[in-house]
């Protein structure tokens, strides 16, 4: 993301110790609450969400963070909703190449 909350670029693939970035763009003027779920396979890690309103087009940003240790290498998704509505959604890989195993996700739960 770049600082004025445009997008710079795209990737499916993280290191354990990066933030990691999802915008739903919208194309229109109207309001709204925006949710991101972030998943680590099917475990529920974040579910974020904003109330929006816009003028024009604009993006709403999420970021996701692991300060305690780093994100455990694996597969991950992003779903983005729009008022309740599921509007999208992103799989994403953590890889490391050093070979650690031992990393934590605390507090997390069941996708619903």
């Amino acid at each position: 993301m770049n600082p004025d909350k445009t997008v710079n670029g795209f990737t499916t693939r993280f290191k354990p110790d990066d933030t990691i970035y999802a915008a739903v763009l919208t194309s229109n003027a109207g309001s709204g609450t925006v949710k991101a779920r972030w998943l680590f396979g099917d475990r529920v890690v974040s579910e974020p969400e904003k109330q929006v309103s816009y003028k024009g087009p604009a993006s709403t940003e999420f970021h996701l963070q692991n300060t305690s240790g780093g994100f455990p290498p694996g597969d991950y998704s992003v779903e983005l909703f729009l008022d309740g509505k599921s509007v999208g959604s992103r799989p994403f890989r953590v890889e490391t190449s050093d070979g650690k195993t031992e990393y934590t996700f605390p507090n997390t739960t069941p996708k619903h």
